[in-house]
């Protein structure tokens, strides 16, 4: 899942912080990172669910020098809960996975290994360490969960309220990650994502 590369549309808390350039230009950079990473994989087939849709600066960004393997599809309207869940219902059928496009430290591993989790449970989360998570897969088999009602997202208990919709499911863990949300986390994790390659706009 991914927004626009625009100054002004992203990392808001971090802009705050460190300014909207640098702000943008990390999350530019991250996105080109994971892209990079997971997208040449193999093992699965990548897709860039893009928030807003029909915004013509995400294909601008990606200009000639997208992959043409790596499609692209519009996260829908509505929360963060709301069109995760749109996602897993028009992802093609067998397990699937969705992961965010600002985690410095995310590898084509970690994806591995949740696909390996999910052939033997029912969900598999990547946590982040602010109790939120970076990876959620459903396996959507025999049928597809609801996990992300009533979840209060962006704080402390995003992981928690969404493991209480899936009682009785069988879950698994993947390594747990970061994302880049504020100064501390830009300056902790800068060693991650200095070494990312450049931006490609």
């Amino acid at each position: 899942m991914a927004k626009c590369p625009r100054a002004g549309r992203i990392k808001l808390r971090l802009a705050a912080n460190i300014g909207a350039v640098s702000a943008t230009r990390f999350y530019r950079t991250c996105l080109a990172h994971t892209l990079m990473r997971l997208g040449g994989d193999r093992r699965w087939h990548t897709l860039l669910a893009v928030s807003p849709g029909s915004d013509i600066g995400m294909r601008l960004w990606l200009g000639a020098g997208h992959d043409a393997k790596i499609g692209r599809l519009s996260q829908g309207d509505g929360d963060l809960g709301r069109r995760m869940q749109l996602l897993f219902q028009r992802l093609p059928p067998g397990p699937a996975i969705i992961v965010g496009s600002d985690i410095p430290a995310i590898n084509p591993s970690e994806i591995a290994k949740a696909f390996r989790l999910l052939s033997k449970s029912d969900a598999v989360f990547g946590p982040a360490s602010d109790g939120g998570y970076w990876l959620v897969g459903l396996r959507r088999s025999p049928r597809l969960p609801a996990p992300f009602t009533q979840v209060r997202w962006s704080g402390p208990y995003a992981l928690a309220d969404t493991l209480d919709n899936l009682k009785r499911q069988r879950i698994a863990f993947a390594a747990t990650l970061s994302d880049v949300d504020t100064e501390g986390d830009y300056r902790r994790l800068g060693r991650h994502w200095e070494r990312l390659i450049p931006p490609a706009r």
